[in-house]
Formats: C-alpha cells, structure tokens, sequence
C-alpha cells in the first residue's frame, strides 16, 4: 500500500471546508450506516410477519371461576397454579424463531366488577385451557370453571365516545424488578396461638362492590413465562452492585487494564526520578472497592434477603392494568378509583419497591384533552387485546409476587357479591359397573328374535336410523 498516497489524500481532504468534509465522509462510510439500518429494518418486518402468521390461527377462551365457599387456601395455592401454567414455556431457537415464527403467549388473570357483581376470570388460549383447568382444580378441587363470553365487547374502544367514560392506568413498579413488592407473607399475623393471614385481597375487593348501576371495573394481570436468564442475571447484577462487589465481564477487564497499565508506570517511574519508596500494593485487585455487607443496616440486609429470595422463584412477565368505565351520567372514578389505588397500595413497601398508577388517562400542560383520549383509546383497546406491551415495558415478578396481588379470598373475606361454587363436585365410585352398548346386529339371533316387531330398526328416505317393519331394514 502506497502511505504517501494515503497522507495526501488525508491532508487535502482536511484541507477543505468543513460542509465538504462531511459530505466526502458520509459518501464514503455513510452507506454503511445506511445499509445496516435497512438490514435492521427488514429482520424486524420479517419478525413480524413470520409472528402474525404463527398467530393468525389462535382462538381464545374466557372462563369464569366460581370458588367454594369453604375456602381455606392462602395464597401459597394460587402460587402454584402460576408455577403449573409455567410448563407452557417454550423457548425457539433463532432459526424456529424467523423460519416458522414464534410468540410466546401471555396469560390473563382477572377480577371483574359489572354493577358491584364480582367475577374472577382466566382468559387463555384454547390450547392451553386443560392446563389451566388442571392448574385450578388441583388446588380448588371444588371451584367451578365455566367458559363465558367477552365482557368487554359491549364497551365502545374509542374515545371521546357519546355514551361511555373511561379512568385507565397502567400499574408500573417504582424501583428496578429485582426489588420485591410487599409478599403475602408480610399480612399474616399473630393475636393468639395460630398465626391468622389478613387476607389483603379484601380491602381490594370491597374496592370493586362500590360501584352501582351504569358502572363497571376491570382489574388484568397479564403474565407471560420468561426464562431465567433472561432476567435473573440482572437481578444478581443488582445485588453484587448493592454489596460492593465488581460485575465481572471481559469488556470491563480490558478497559480497566487499559487505564490501569499507564498509571502504574507513571506511578512507578516518579518513585525513580524524586527517589520515594514504591507505592503500596494495599489496592491489589485492579481497585475494586470493598465488599460493604458487614456495613450494611439491618433495613439494607433485609432488602437484599428479599432480592435473593425473588431469583430463587419462576419469574413471569407482568404488567397490571386497571379500568373504570360507566355511562356518562353516572360516570364518577371517585367512587371506585381511589378505594381501588388505596388497596393496591398494601402490596407497596417503602424500602423495597411499589406499584403506582404511572400511565394514566390524565394529562396536564400541552394539548391536555387530546392526550387524554388518546390514552384512553391506548388503554381500551390494550385491555381488550391483553395487550401487555402497548404502552410501558412489562416487568418482572415470580409466582410469589402474582399470588400475593392476585388470588381467591379466603372464607373470612366477608365482601358480598363475589359468585362462588354453589355445589360440590364429586367423582363417581371407581368400581360401579357400567353396561357397555349393544347394537342389534351384534346380538345373538335368540336374541334378535326376542325384539318386538316395531323394535326394528331401519334406514329412512333422509338417511336416519328409525324403527319399525315399513322401511328398509338394517344389515
């Protein structure tokens, strides 16, 4: 290669103006930049298209579940439900993912308040309905599960809308994931010699029984499976950082040598020139700082306790959602909303983490009316959809964190209204005889001969099986 050619170029190139610089430099790398956007681009639309065809066929139920109205299960039994509909998970490969397609399907948990009569509800795809029933009945062996119709198909989606109002917000957590909400735990408590849960899940519902005629309120859990490595290595990132540890990584190893080399000999050639004694080796470790967990308060170990504890169960996806609608004239949030962000206030704790209404149906300031409809619609039609991406970025919360903001209440959990199982469900005996089907032509002919003469059975003009003497007879 010819150097002298090259530093003439450079130095012409320079030589000119600014405007002229740029524009030789975009016409010789900008392509680049160009063509790597467009490739970008078309993986993206590829994914996308490959995922609408893999999802094109699926088809949705909505079951309604009624609890016994004995029910002594705490939380701990919802937990594992979320960890049996776990074994939906299945991750693709990135060739499965852009040859066939690939969408890993979200589940949606929901309590439902129409006129102050409440309803738990499950939607899922067809597919997965056994599952989900399995999940259920093995923890409610009574409960009674029920497919029902969309609720939400009568309630207009666009706004501003002549008849209907709407309140929505999106509950997001205030701190990073790997900080646990308050768990189910944390509500029990002792007056006597049993330990008794306070059930938060009554406050909540009374929330939903305040409402009357005109009016409605939605309460959604989605979730969506993740796997592990997708989101606890971020977790235990946050704890090493809580204790002082260094994040270990290749990238950091060489930038640190790269500042670290030219200071150490800058270091050692000053103690050679003015004659010091060598510098001390007390920062042996390349200067990582110290571990800080025999610093750390009790309120700081008991946080990181509780970090630990979250990545030691299955994790989901997760975002809640909450809508209030009614008619115009009886539209009033006050009655129903606040109780409602009251109530999910309990599963807040200060020193960890909380879940807040952060994308709601107000706007201040610039173009506030339209901002606000436009949410509305936003919010509307997400709900309906079980959109969990269509505003803010889900979260992270393991089976513990979804049974504590979202199970049955316990028997003690007075709220009215809420449907339950009105009878019991029981198996029938394992040995009662059952008397298989016989058809005529396989009885003997003793017995054929037995049958009285209208027993005969026949073929009809439409293709039927009728009995008589008068039409064309069987065989």
């Amino acid at each position: 290669m010819d150097f002298s050619a090259v530093f003439s170029y450079l130095s012409t190139l320079f030589s000119r103006p600014a405007s002229v610089i740029v524009f030789d430099l975009f016409a010789l790398f900008g392509w680049s930049i160009l063509a790597y956007m467009l490739l970008v681009a078309m993986v993206s639309l590829w994914e996308v298209y490959k995922n609408m065809r893999y999802t094109k066929d699926w088809k949705y139920v909505l079951l309604a579940v009624d609890i016994p109205p004995l029910n002594v299960q705490t939380p701990k039994a919802v937990e594992q439900l979320f960890t049996h509909i776990f074994s939906v998970m299945e991750p693709p490969s990135i060739g499965y993912k852009f040859r066939r397609g690939f969408q890993q399907y979200s589940f949606s948990f929901e309590i439902v308040s129409i006129e102050g009569y409440i309803q738990f509800l499950i939607r899922t795809l067809d597919k997965y309905r056994d599952v989900v029933e399995a999940a259920v009945y093995a923890q409610y062996p009574e409960a009674e599960i029920t497919e029902v119709e969309d609720y939400t198909a009568d309630i207009p989606s666009n706004y501003p809308n002549d008849t209907h109002n709407v309140w929505a917000a999106d509950f997001l957590l205030t701190q990073h994931f790997s900080q646990p909400i308050r768990m189910y735990q944390e509500f029990e408590h002792s007056i006597s010699k049993d330990t008794v849960l306070k059930d938060p899940m009554g406050t909540f519902l009374e929330s939903f029984s305040r409402i009357g005629p005109g009016e409605q309120m939605w309460y959604q859990l989605l979730i969506e499976p993740v796997e592990e490595k997708k989101w606890k290595p971020e977790c235990i990132k946050k704890i090493k950082e809580m204790i002082g540890e260094k994040a270990k990584g290749g990238g950091s190893k060489i930038a640190d040598t790269l500042t670290t080399v030219p200071i150490k000999t800058l270091e050692m050639l000053g103690d050679e020139i003015f004659g010091r004694e060598a510098s001390s080796g007390g920062d042996k470790g390349g200067g990582e700082p110290p571990n800080t967990i025999l610093y750390m308060t009790p309120g700081q170990k008991k946080l990181l306790e509780a970090m630990e504890a979250k990545i030691s169960k299955i994790g989901f996806k997760t975002m809640i959602r909450a809508i209030y609608v009614a008619r115009k004239e009886v539209f009033n949030p006050s009655r129903g909303v606040n109780s409602l962000v009251g109530a999910m206030n309990q599963f807040n704790d200060p020193s960890s983490n909380s879940l807040l209404p952060k994308y709601l149906t107000s706007a201040q300031y610039l173009h506030a009316a339209k901002r606000k409809d436009r949410r509305r619609t936003i919010l509307m039609k997400a709900y309906k959809d079980r959109n969990m991406y269509a505003a803010k970025d889900p979260y992270v919360l393991n089976v513990e964190e979804l049974a504590t903001i979202w199970h049955f209440p316990m028997s003690h959990v007075k709220t009215p209204m809420v449907q339950k199982a009105q009878g019991k469900r029981s198996e029938p005996p394992a040995g009662l005889p059952v008397e298989p089907f016989v058809s005529p032509q396989e009885l003997p002919s003793s017995d054929q001969k037995a049958l009285p003469p209208h027993k005969t059975p026949y073929y009809t003009d439409s293709g039927d099986v009728g009995y008589g003497d008068n039409e064309v007879k069987l065989g």
